[in-house]
């Protein structure tokens, strides 16, 4: 009887017991083989160089008894595997949780190829691997912009002002680069600060990070809730009102507040913002339409407060809408074919950061398969 075969694609550096129980996994639905990311794909997806060059990753997986074959992958970007698949026509695409992506799903659903997510099950009494639990650049937290993104540019505030909501989460996952998660203001706290915020005085400590990042005479100054959503911790408001750095801000630390967030927010990952793409280009900025913003982004707050999820979502949805009113740009036709896929448990979405791709941030009354869960930082 022929065995299946089952194809897995990943970056596999730093090689750890979680990749080997990942294969040992895969191994049991059939014959494995696996693509490896190049050294230049890893580099785009990442913006960082792999510890270990491609062919040492190759030779390494190659090795492993439960590898059937291993290649390195003939193409790029989030998909680099396509063409590889195309060829090895394969029964099974195995993934595991945080390599999930909706264009993987929907290229398994084109060539008619299973669709398989990994349990993510650690070998015996081994304790549970991840390659970015071992990166010690990774304790330094990602930043999650809830609602009022846009209104920490003084070129939408001065028209009304209002406030932008932010989380500040654990590294859990090694986020692609351009995906709306803050990583080049993340990059800038590494240079300052290596592993991770120091002790001090949160507020001055992000506005270190937010004149480190932004030189004077810049063309572009990132927004201020980029630094202020990786210092502070927890759940933020704040609230400008034309300047860069905003008027009041508001933070809250409550454990139950936290937790509720936690168990109904989740990330869907999308393909990364393709580099050409500006976002800004196309803006259409009016007073009416930033003040819609900040009302969508103020009724999120008081929801969330109350713990109101159908109206928390229902606000999350209208400040994002308000968003793309502002910079269409943010939205493309694969991005809304996803939303349309959403499940209908989903009762507010919205997109990471900038937009034009990254992560679909979701708010749902029950948990929702294949999506990355988040913890946010309370220290």
């Amino acid at each position: 009887m022929n065995r299946k075969k089952i194809f897995v694609s990943g970056c596999y550096d730093m090689l750890h017991s979680g990749h080997v129980a990942f294969f040992e996994e895969a191994s049991q639905l059939g014959d494995l083989y696996v693509g490896i990311g190049s050294d230049k794909t890893i580099q785009e997806l990442k913006a960082r160089k792999t510890i270990n060059p491609e062919q040492e990753r190759l030779y390494m997986v190659k090795a492993l008894r439960f590898v059937k074959d291993a290649w390195v992958n003939s193409g790029s970007g989030i998909l680099d595997f396509k063409e590889d698949m195309i060829q090895l026509k394969p029964d099974i695409l195995f993934v595991n949780e945080d390599g999930h992506s909706p264009a993987k799903e929907a290229l398994c659903k084109e060539l008619g190829v299973e669709y398989y997510v990994s349990k993510r099950i650690p070998h015996g009494n081994l304790p549970a691997r991840s390659t970015t639990a071992l990166r010690k650049e990774c304790l330094i937290p990602y930043r999650i912009d809830l609602a009022g993104g846009w209104l920490d540019q003084p070129t939408v505030s001065k028209f009304c002002a209002g406030p932008v909501i932010t989380i500040c989460i654990e590294p859990d996952y090694d986020f692609n680069d351009r995906s709306g998660m803050s990583t080049s203001t993340r990059k800038k706290a590494i240079e300052l600060w290596h592993t991770d915020i120091p002790e001090g005085d949160k507020e001055h400590l992000a506005k270190v990070l937010f004149s480190y990042e932004n030189f004077p005479g810049e063309d572009y100054i990132s927004g201020s809730q980029d630094a202020l959503g990786i210092v502070l911790p927890g759940l933020n408001y704040y609230w400008y009102e034309g300047g860069f750095w905003p008027e009041k801000i508001e933070k809250n630390l409550s454990s139950d507040l936290l937790s509720w967030i936690e168990r109904h927010l989740y990330l869907l990952p999308l393909q990364p913002r393709h580099s050409g793409l500006h976002v800004t280009e196309g803006a259409n900025v009016t007073p009416e339409k930033v003040k819609k913003l900040s009302e969508a982004a103020q009724q999120f707050w008081v929801s969330l407060l109350q713990k109101d999820l159908k109206a928390t979502g229902k606000a999350m949805t209208s400040s994002f809408d308000a968003q793309v009113a502002l910079y269409p740009n943010m939205l493309n036709d694969e991005i809304r074919k996803e939303i349309a896929s959403l499940p209908e448990t989903v009762v507010g979405y919205k997109l990471s950061g900038a937009g034009g791709g990254g992560y679909l941030v979701v708010l749902s009354d029950i948990p929702i398969e294949k999506a990355l869960k988040i913890r946010i930082r309370r220290q």
